[in-house]
């Protein structure tokens, strides 16, 4: 039997392997808080500390008084129902994000309701204003 000079190599390397998953890391770190946003809006700044997050359900009330649960549009004849529905899988806990030019009665129509419905624990989303 004839030997070649060139023999087989029995390790695997897995270098690309991790390269790959270490950039695939880097994208989803910086695009899941782009995810959670969900409705796009112009939220008004304020001076508050932040507070710790945690889970719970997010409604957000657009310039036009569109009133959304997570992402999707609900009409206003089936927010209770629906937000009942979502306070069953999650935590009792409910985020409020309006946008800046929002109307005030639209935004006390939905903070009415979710007391309504008997929930106390409601967080008002803002973004951080710079202090200078």
């Amino acid at each position: 039997m004839k030997r070649t000079r060139y023999t087989s190599m029995a390790d695997i390397n897995i270098t690309n392997l991790v390269d790959v998953m270490m950039v695939l890391l880097i994208v989803f770190m910086l695009t899941a808080p782009f995810l959670q946003a969900g409705v796009r809006l112009s939220l008004p700044k304020a001076e508050a500390r932040v507070i710790e997050e945690r889970e719970g359900v997010t409604i957000s009330v657009d310039k036009e008084g569109a009133v959304f649960i997570g992402r999707e549009q609900v009409r206003w004849e089936d927010f209770a129902s629906k937000l009942r529905k979502e306070l069953e899988a999650n935590e009792p806990r409910v985020f409020l994000r309006a946008d800046k030019d929002a109307r005030y009665g639209s935004v006390m129509r939905v903070i009415a309701r979710v007391k309504m419905l008997g929930i106390e624990d409601l967080g008002l989303i803002a973004e951080q204003d710079e202090k200078r």
